[in-house]
């Protein structure tokens, strides 16, 4: 409850958006191979950016 009206991280949200396209590219490996390795190099990205951050952030 105190943590209500904290605001996520940049880190936090790119997190969300990497889970939500690796579920997308599982979910489209069943029906077209070709989206579902663009998916995955999107969120592969997406998790280079977080690593990237993180690294920032262990710095300062």
């Amino acid at each position: 409850m105190f943590g209500l009206f904290k605001k996520k991280s940049e880190s936090e949200i790119l997190l969300v958006k990497y889970k939500l396209l690796n579920q997308e590219a599982f979910e489209l490996s069943r029906v077209n191979r070709m989206k579902s390795d663009q998916k995955a190099a999107e969120a592969l990205e997406i998790l280079e950016k977080i690593e990237k951050l993180e690294k920032i952030e262990k710095n300062l």
